[in-house]
């Protein structure tokens, strides 16, 4: 299971100020006979149609030096 990132309370707090239920943390997804991990589930109830909205949150943070090789190690994850 990977690392927390160094913002993942900030965001976490965010989101449950905004009203989202923190559902998993971490998430973990198993898709065919492997497991990904992303750091949050959350779900939320839109009052307006009655629904809930679900989201998976990867959270991520650019503050080495070089934001280029922070951005490539992103996307490879």
């Amino acid at each position: 299971m990977p690392a927390k990132d160094v913002y993942h309370e900030a965001v976490k707090n965010a989101l449950i100020k905004d009203g989202w239920t923190i559902i998993a943390d971490p998430y973990t997804i198993e898709y065919e006979g492997d497991n990904l991990y992303a750091d949050l589930l959350a779900e939320k109830t839109l009052l307006a149609d009655r629904q809930e909205r679900r989201i998976v949150v990867e959270i991520k943070s650019f503050i080495n030096p070089s934001p280029m090789n922070d951005f490539q190690n992103a996307l490879g994850q």
